[in-house]
């Protein structure tokens, strides 16, 4: 991508005192250096240009770099992670304790979803809002956009970053979200791309989990559900990887298994793995269970394997019984019937607080792909 601005680019009063007429301090993306505008725009030259082509993802400078879209798990390692999560902390300080930030005066975000969502959406509009920028949403552009009357992604795409300064995007289609990074020339957030990865879900499931259990390294993870279809768990199986002596346990039913290619990349990984069918060994083993719903959106017309699947791997107080007094519960959202509601009172059940901190990882990445350092 490269760098579409308002004259409001450098929208820093809040860091700065007054407006700035100059580019951000440290890295600058390919997009950035590769614009050259007059006024209060960016102005090009060769030091930029320098800084831009180090790396294709993000520039580098000393432990500082700069993202330039948000697409996969396997983008990010653990010095990137880190940074990220120290800018999450800043984030739920500003949050808890501010009348209302202006770090994001003057970008306009767009939220682009083809599929259905509560929580990514409204996160990602309360994160921009609360940063001041504003928000162009579109809760369903499969039916209520042009992609109804033929539209190509690419040309939605082309269109859409002429109106805003970053892009969020769900769509139900694997690789979408990269499509969408190669089009623009604005930073692009994957916000879910059918049966493919949920980056910032990963993100903030491994925030949650360094919070909730006091470290990341030395991890036991219990992925439960829907193995196969689960972007969310795929995700998760990518960035947990980034840490030392991590096991985890895939518990699901056969139809809907964790697929190869996560196991192959965890073993070339180092990351040992297993298979299990008893919930409650696995349960009593780990420090996290991460459990998801059976996605009845993703078997199409195979309704009896839907049914085949569901229910039968469940959260209740049995399994809480179990599990160490540490570990805790997590959960991607929407539940169904996996996790019963009478778990939710125990201290374990760390879903609702998971959800939360959503908020905070996608305030750092706005922050983060919008402003640099």
């Amino acid at each position: 991508m490269a760098l579409s601005t308002p004259s409001s680019r450098f929208a820093l009063d809040n860091l700065l005192g007054s407006k700035s007429t100059s580019p951000p301090v440290g890295p600058v993306s390919p997009r950035r250096a590769s614009l050259a505008l007059g006024g209060g725009g960016i102005r090009c030259c060769s030091s930029f240009v320098a800084a831009a082509e180090r790396s294709p993802s993000f520039a580098a400078a000393g432990k500082k770099f700069q993202l330039e879209d948000v697409i996969e798990a396997q983008q990010f390692d653990r010095e990137i992670l880190n940074g990220i999560f120290d800018v999450a902390r800043e984030m739920e300080l500003i949050e808890k304790n501010s009348s209302g930030s202006r770090l994001l005066d003057g970008f306009l975000m767009a939220t682009l979803f083809y599929e259905p969502s509560t929580r990514t959406r409204l996160s990602f509009e309360s994160a921009m809002k609360r940063l001041g920028g504003e928000v162009l949403t579109t809760e369903n552009a499969r039916e209520f956009s042009s992609a109804a009357k033929g539209e190509t992604l690419e040309d939605s795409i082309r269109t859409v970053e002429g109106y805003s300064d970053i892009i969020v995007m769900r769509h139900f289609e694997s690789g979408a979200a990269r499509r969408a990074a190669s089009t623009a020339s604005i930073p692009v957030i994957n916000a879910g791309d059918g049966p493919g990865q949920h980056p910032t879900q990963a993100l903030l499931d491994v925030y949650t989990i360094g919070r909730e259990i006091g470290r990341l390294d030395g991890i036991k993870l219990g992925l439960v559900g829907d193995l196969a279809n689960g972007r969310t768990v795929r995700s998760l199986a990518y960035l947990i990887a980034k840490y030392r002596d991590i096991k985890i346990y895939f518990v699901s039913p056969d139809v809907v298994k964790m697929k190869d290619d996560i196991k192959e990349y965890l073993t070339s990984k180092g990351v040992e793995w297993e298979e299990s069918s008893d919930l409650l060994a696995v349960a009593s083993k780990c420090d996290v269970i991460y459990q998801t719903r059976i996605q009845r959106e993703r078997f199409g017309e195979r309704i009896d394997l839907y049914e085949a699947a569901r229910g039968k791997y469940i959260v209740d107080n049995k399994v809480l019984s179990v599990m160490p007094k540490h570990a805790v519960i997590m959960h991607p959202l929407p539940r169904l019937d996996e996790i019963t509601v009478d778990v939710d009172a125990d201290p374990r059940a760390a879903y609702f607080r998971q959800a939360k901190n959503g908020l905070y990882i996608r305030m750092a990445l706005l922050k983060l792909l919008l402003l640099g350092w």
